[in-house]
C-alpha cells in the first residue's frame, strides 16, 4: 500500500421497520426477525481517509469527526467497534484511521440514525479492505460482507447496505435470511409497493431519553420477551404474504400494531420508557381519522423516539401533502418534516466529494 492518505466515502440512508427488531442475543444477533424500508433522502456520509503507521504497535489509531468537531461519545462507539472487529479485520492496527461524517437529519431522536452511519461506515470498511488485500469482491459479497460488519456495530445497520424492503433474521418468510446480515426482499417491477412514500414528521429533535442500545438490553429481563419474539415473527409472517398479494389494508394494519408494541415495550421496561410526547399522539388520531374519512391506503410507524413515519404510495402523493400542510405540521417542531421516500441504497463517493 502506497504511504499516502487514502480517502474513501460512502453514503448511506436510514431505514424505517415495518416489523421492528426490539431484543438480541449475544453478538448483536436479533431475538426475531424484522423488515424495513431504506430511505432515499434521510442519509449518512461518511469518509475514512487511512495511511499506513510510521511506527507498529497493536492499538487502533482512530480520529472521529462528527460535523466537523471531534465526538467522544460516537469515537467511544466506533473504537469499540473496530477492537471486535480485530479477529475479521487484523490490518485495522497497521494504519492511523480518521473518520468524517455528516447526517442531513436528526441524530438520537428515533430515526435510525445508528443504522445509517454504521453501515456507511462498514461500508467504508470493507472498500478498505479490498484495498490493503488487493483482492476485489463479487458485489454480492462486498453488500454481504458490509451487513455484516454495520450489523456488529447496530443491528438495524445491516438493512441500510441495501435498498427497497430489506429483512433482517433468519426466517421461513425468506430461504435466504440469516441472523448474519440482512437481505433484499425482492418485489416484482410492476408491484405498487416499489413506490412507497415516507414523510417523517418531526415532533422533536431532542436527544431522546433511553439510546436503543439500552432500550435493547432492557429486553433481557423484560417479562413480555418471550411473547414479543413470537408477535414479531407471526408478524412478519403475516406481512410478507400480504406484501405477496398486495393487501394493504393488511400491512398498514400490522405496521401501526407493531409501533404500538413497540412502545408498550418501552413504557414498561423502566421509568424512561414514555419516548411518544402528545404531537406524537395528535399525529397518529389525525392520520387514523383522514384515512377513515378518505379511504387511503396510509398508515403510519414508530421507531424508539417520539417522531413519526407516514407511509403512503406515490399515486396518492398530491392528497397526503396537502393533509400533512394543512393538518400535521401544526405538531411538528417549527413546522419541520422531510419528505423522503423508499430508495436504491448506499452510493460509493470519490475523493472529491469529500465534506
Amino acid at each position: 500500500m502506497s504511504e499516502e492518505n487514502i480517502n474513501i466515502g460512502w453514503r448511506a440512508p436510514s431505514n424505517i421497520a415495518l416489523i421492528k427488531y426490539w431484543g438480541k442475543r449475544a453478538n448483536q444477533l436479533p431475538e426475531n426477525g424484522s423488515l424495513s424500508i431504506t430511505l432515499e433522502k434521510s442519509t449518512t456520509t461518511t469518509f475514512l481517509s487511512f495511511r499506513k503507521k510510521e511506527s507498529g504497535n497493536s492499538e487502533i489509531a482512530l480520529n472521529y469527526y462528527f460535523h466537523g468537531d471531534r465526538l467522544p461519545q460516537f469515537e467511544k462507539k466506533t473504537e469499540l467497534l473496530l477492537n471486535n472487529l480485530l479477529p475479521e479485520m487484523p490490518f485495522l492496527v497497521d494504519y492511523e484511521l480518521e473518520f468524517h461524517s455528516e447526517n442531513n437529519f436528526p441524530h438520537s431522536t428515533g430515526i435510525a440514525s445508528s443504522a445509517s452511519s454504521m453501515s456507511a461506515l462498514a461500508l467504508c470498511l470493507v472498500s478498505m479492505e479490498e484495498l490493503v488485500n488487493g483482492k476485489k469482491m463479487s458485489r454480492e459479497i462486498f453488500f454481504r460482507r458490509s451487513s455484516h460488519i454495520a450489523r456488529l456495530g447496530s443491528g438495524s445497520a445491516s438493512r441500510s447496505v441495501y435498498g427497497g424492503l430489506v429483512l433482517w433474521g433468519n426466517t421461513p418468510c425468506l430461504k435466504e435470511s440469516s441472523d448474519e446480515y440482512a437481505t433484499p426482499y425482492l418485489l416484482p417491477e410492476d408491484s405498487r409497493l416499489n413506490k412507497l412514500m415516507d414523510i417523517i414528521l418531526i415532533v422533536s429533535s431532542m436527544q431522546k431519553s433511553v439510546s436503543s442500545s439500552k432500550g435493547h438490553a432492557l429486553m433481557n429481563e423484560h417479562p413480555y420477551r418471550d411473547g414479543r419474539k413470537s408477535q414479531a415473527n407471526t408478524n412478519l409472517e403475516k406481512i410478507t404474504e400480504a406484501i405477496r398479494t398486495n393487501d394493504y389494508q393488511t400491512i398498514a394494519s400490522i405496521a401501526e400494531n407493531e409501533a404500538l408494541s413497540l412502545h408498550a415495550l418501552l413504557m414498561t421496561s423502566g421509568s424512561d420508557g414514555l419516548l411518544l410526547k402528545p404531537g406524537t399522539l395528535h399525529i397518529i388520531e389525525e392520520i387514523k381519522r383522514y384515512r377513515d374519512s378518505t379511504g387511503l391506503d396510509i398508515f403510519y410507524t414508530i421507531d424508539a423516539g417520539p417522531n413519526v413515519h407516514l407511509i403512503y404510495y406515490e399515486d396518492q402523493r398530491e392528497q397526503v401533502l396537502s393533509f400533512v400542510q394543512k393538518s400535521l405540521s401544526q405538531y411538528c417542531e417549527g413546522g419541520q418534516w422531510i419528505d423522503d421516500k423508499m430508495g436504491n441504497g448506499p452510493v460509493q463517493l470519490t475523493p472529491e466529494q469529500k465534506i
